[in-house]
């Protein structure tokens, strides 16, 4: 089992950055495929980007490719988005999630833990 620690969320300026981190427990860390998801006001939950259990591959979603870019440290069991340029259509609550298998899934369904999410507010 994993649990999910998520933090750096905050009100920003559009333009302006922020940097989300999640800290996992656990001894397995590197097993899992790492991912963001994110729930915008009135809006379902939505695939942000994923890393694979070594960091060497990721995969972002339309939205948010070049501006945001996902890692992970798997000495320090966390996993990192660092959002760049950021819009109000990117306000939402961010959740990182923990997949078992391999691959970079962008199914929220594939992630079988979850933390309990922080906030990410742009003003305009």
């Amino acid at each position: 089992q994993v649990q999910l620690a998520e933090s750096g969320g905050g009100l920003v300026q559009a333009g302006g950055s922020l940097r989300l981190s999640c800290t996992a427990s656990g001894r397995t860390f590197n097993t899992y495929c790492m991912g963001w998801f994110r729930q915008g006001p009135g809006k379902e939950r939505e695939f942000v980007a994923a890393v694979s259990r070594s960091g060497g591959s990721t995969y972002y979603s339309g939205p948010v490719k070049g501006r945001f870019t996902i890692s992970r440290d798997n000495a320090n069991n966390t996993v990192l988005l660092q959002m760049n340029s950021l819009k109000p259509e990117d306000t939402a609550v961010y959740y990182c999630a923990a997949d078992p298998t391999p691959g970079l899934d962008t199914l929220s369904h594939k992630y079988h833990y979850w933390g309990q999410g922080t906030q990410v507010t742009v003003s305009s």
